[in-house]
Parts: structure tokens; C-alpha cells; sequence
């Protein structure tokens, strides 16, 4: 049988989902450039693959242009086609950023945090995940045996994100019974969401490619277990010194470090509109989930918003000190999350906010979140007009496509989309 080899260009936009062209992978050269053609109201393609609203209509053209930096070429010695893809930047037809591309978002985001404090990024996204194929049961939390489930996946996986180029760091059964973790090594900048994408399409061609699926949904069932993601971050100077940890603060934290967490807490209820987009994602954040269900600071406390993350005395303490954002699942785009808290973050150091002694709960809705991010001013002005209200328009459409529909259904329709 001949083949000939297809490669595309991806985003990763407001539902979540990686979503591109492919052409043959001889055009490869010309595409660098001149990219493929994209549509405006793809944008608005929802979780559920459909388009509610649309503030678009018919009409417009994009140019959606590879990123030579995000290439991932992951041969998994069957069969089956090679996972070929790029990531890419959503442009107009004159080649300038198109107001909704989620990575120009994110490079904005970083690009005011070095404005404002001099500083870079540096993140890592760890996932959690449902995998089909281990029978269910009980789930033998962070066992042996639990591990052992899993079978050759994780070792296929495993190979998979070090093709793709990412630094595969932990792999671990997790407190659900079907339920597994994986972590990479972090990245400066916008490729730590490069990154986070890249990493869950490896599991998901993993597990395609055993008969299974990787499912990070929210959660899968309202009386079970929740996945979450969270992203670790620091900062690191223009010489490469870290700059996120003061020994001499009660929590180790560095002002401008304080300044930014600040600025997420004060920002939190608009914040999970786009780190926590989906109406299931508001059955994970409750009391007893091991979940964060206000908006606080806490040192080593798992249901915290923002946890000071443990770490062993040495000499390259600062270096390896961080703080976890955990108000976020794998319904987000890893770019409009993180952009998101590093605006918010941007604002408190603008401001010189302070880290407040009780944070309000977080929205106990994804209708809830909406409002709170159509009255931010803040995250308004760093989406920009048009995103903003299509952000709005997008996940509106995307609630009342599930009206009538109990908790267990909506995680079914959830779950068989992430």
C-alpha cells in the first residue's frame, strides 16, 4: 500500500481541543510561511462540536502559520502514521496576529510581565487523567499494584514525550481507579504551554494506539474523583537568577513573587472562567475533593488555590522553588490559563497589591465565573474587546447546549470530548 506523509499545524483555542489542517509533508517548506487557510468561527467550535453563536458569521479568512520551535515528529514503531504536527499563530491575511490567537495572548501576557518587573516565566503543567485501559475498581491510591495496571502505557507514553522533545519528569497511579498523573520538566515562556499541549496529545496517541483513550475531562462522574492541572511557576531575571523565593519571608516568597500571587487571588473568580471552563469543571471544586474551593495562599496545602510547593534543603533552593496554581483542569487551553494568571499576576505587581489574610470563594458555577470575568475589568482589557465578548459568547453557547441535562450527564458529555 503507498502512502505519502501528512503533516499539520495546530491550535489550541477557547474549547480546549487541538484543532488544525494537515497538507503533505513535501509542501512543508512553503507552508513555514504562508501557513493554511483557518476560518474566524472555527474559534467558536465548542467542547461539544458545535457552533451555538457566533459573532463572526460566514465571513473572513486567517492564515494559521507553524512555529518551527514546536514541531513534534513521534514515529511509535507500529503501523500507524507518525504523529507529525506543529503548533502555530493565528494571523490575518497580512500576517499580523488575529485578535483571538490563544498563543499571541499568552506571548502578550509574558511580554508585560518583563515590562513590569523585568522578569521571565518559567512553568510547568502537571496533568491528571483517566485511562481506559485498566478495568474499574478499586482504585489502590499511588499503589503498586495500581501501577502495574497500566501495563506498557506509561513506557509507551514515556518514549512518546521524550520524541516529542519535553523531559518526561514523574508518571503515578493516582487516587482514582482508573485514574493516572504525569508531570514534565518546565519551560521558560510560552513553551511551557507548548508543552502542555504536546504532552496530552502523546497520551492520547499512546492510548489510541493500545485501543484505549487518555480522558482528561474535569471529572467523569459527580461522586467520584476530579482530574485536575496544575502549573507550577517561577521567575528568573534577564541573567537567569531566580527570583521567586526570600529565605527571609515567612513563606519564602520574594515581593515581586507576592506582589503577582496578589494579583491572581484578587483576579481568582474571573480567573476560573478560562482556567476551569467547564460546567463539570464547578462538581471537581468542592469541599472534600482535595480541591480548591477559595481563593487563597497556602504553604504545602493541597486544597489551596495557590500552594507553596515543598522543597529540600540545598544549595539550589531558590532555583527549584515555586508556587502551584490549582484552580485549572485539562478543559483549558494550556494558553488562555496560563496567560490568564500571568495577567492577573502582572496586575498586582502594577498595583504593589498584597497577599490578603481570607480569599472569597470561588464561583460554584461556570455561570458564575462568566459573570465575574465579564466584569474585569483587567482581564477584559488583556483579552482585548472582540475576545472577550466571543470568550463570553463561546461558553454561553456551550452551557446552554447542556440545559436539561444532570450532573452525570454532563460529565458523560464531557468526558467524551476531553
Amino acid at each position: 500500500m503507498h502512502r505519502e506523509p501528512i503533516v499539520m499545524v495546530c491550535t489550541c483555542e477557547m474549547a480546549g481541543r487541538v484543532r488544525g489542517k494537515g497538507f503533505p509533508a513535501r509542501e512543508l517548506p512553503g507552508r513555514m510561511h504562508k501557513g493554511v487557510g483557518w476560518v474566524p468561527t472555527n474559534a467558536m467550535i465548542n467542547a461539544f462540536s458545535m457552533i451555538p453563536a457566533t459573532p463572526f458569521g460566514t465571513g473572513g479568512d486567517l492564515i494559521l502559520v507553524p512555529d518551527p520551535a514546536t514541531e513534534v515528529e513521534v514515529d511509535f514503531g507500529d503501523e500507524g502514521a507518525k504523529e507529525h504536527f506543529f503548533l502555530g499563530d493565528l494571523r490575518h491575511l497580512d500576517g499580523t496576529p488575529w485578535a483571538l490567537c490563544p498563543r499571541e495572548f499568552l506571548r502578550r501576557a509574558l511580554a508585560a510581565l518583563k515590562e513590569a518587573a523585568g522578569i521571565s516565566l518559567v512553568a510547568a503543567f502537571e496533568h491528571e487523567f483517566t485511562y481506559t485501559g485498566v478495568a474499574e475498581g478499586p482504585g489502590n491510591p499511588y499503589s503498586l499494584e495500581a501501577f502495574r495496571r497500566q501495563g506498557v502505557f506509561a513506557e509507551v507514553f514515556t518514549a512518546a514525550l521524550r520524541a516529542a522533545g519535553l523531559e518526561p519528569d514523574s508518571f503515578m497511579a493516582e487516587y482514582g481507579g482508573r485514574q493516572y498523573e504525569f508531570t514534565i520538566g518546565p519551560a521558560e515562556g510560552i513553551r511551557a504551554a507548548d508543552q502542555a499541549v504536546v504532552a496530552r496529545e502523546m497520551a492520547r496517541a499512546a492510548a489510541q494506539r493500545m485501543g484505549h483513550r487518555a480522558i482528561f475531562a474535569p471529572i467523569l462522574d459527580p461522586n467520584g474523583v476530579g482530574n485536575g492541572v496544575h502549573i507550577h511557576f517561577s521567575f528568573k531575571g534577564a541573567d537567569g537568577a531566580p527570583l521567586m523565593h526570600d529565605a527571609a519571608d515567612p513563606m519564602g516568597l520574594s515581593t515581586v513573587a507576592r506582589q503577582f500571587i496578589a494579583g491572581i487571588l484578587a483576579h481568582q473568580p474571573a480567573l476560573c472562567a478560562l482556567t476551569a471552563p467547564s460546567t463539570v469543571s464547578y462538581i471537581r471544586l468542592r469541599p472534600n475533593r482535595w480541591a480548591p474551593t477559595k481563593a487563597d495562599l497556602q504553604q504545602q496545602d493541597r486544597a489551596a488555590a495557590l500552594r507553596v510547593c515543598p522543597v529540600l534543603p540545598g544549595p539550589d533552593v531558590a532555583r527549584r522553588f515555586n508556587v502551584e496554581y490549582r484552580v485549572a483542569d485539562g478543559a483549558a487551553s494550556p494558553y488562555l490559563a496560563l496567560a490568564a494568571v500571568v495577567w492577573a499576576g502582572v496586575d498586582g505587581i502594577r498595583r504593589g497589591l498584597a497577599i490578603p489574610a481570607e480569599g472569597p470563594a470561588l464561583p460554584a458555577s461556570l455561570e458564575a465565573a462568566l459573570a465575574a470575568l465579564e466584569g474585569d475589568a483587567v482581564l477584559r482589557a488583556a483579552m482585548g474587546d472582540e475576545h472577550h465578548h466571543a470568550y463570553l459568547m463561546h461558553k454561553r453557547g456551550e452551557i446552554a447546549g447542556l440545559a436539561g441535562l444532570d450532573e452525570a450527564a454532563q460529565c458523560a458529555r464531557y468526558a467524551e470530548t476531553y
